[in-house]
């Protein structure tokens, strides 16, 4: 009896986590594969932004990746720096979609 409960204490805890591990994947969320992936891009849209479109660019806009869909976001001064970041996001080995929600503010 006592195996039983000692067994128990450990067994309950590791159904729990890995009920709860399936019910992320199975919301759309990434598995970590694909977060690994996600995250390559950004480092590489982030690093495209540096040497293509200065420190500035580089610094104004954030950017996240989620399942190959990249998102920009921040304040740029110009509407031609705007659609530069996107036109380097574009250029990224990977990238399936760009929302380009980067605010033009003078």
């Amino acid at each position: 009896m006592r195996h039983t409960a000692r067994y128990a204490k450990f067994l309950i805890p590791l159904m729990l986590l890995s009920a709860t591990a399936a019910c992320s994947v199975a919301n759309d969320q990434e598995t970590a594969g694909e977060y690994v992936d996600s995250a390559a891009i950004t480092t590489k849209v982030k690093t495209q932004l540096a040497s293509e479109g200065g420190m500035d660019l580089y610094s104004q806009v954030k950017v996240t990746t989620v399942e190959d869909v990249v998102q920009l976001a921040g304040f740029v001064k110009t509407a031609a720096d705007k659609a530069q970041a996107e036109r380097i996001a574009w250029t990224v080995k990977g990238v399936k979609d760009v929302q380009n929600d980067i605010v033009v503010q003078p």
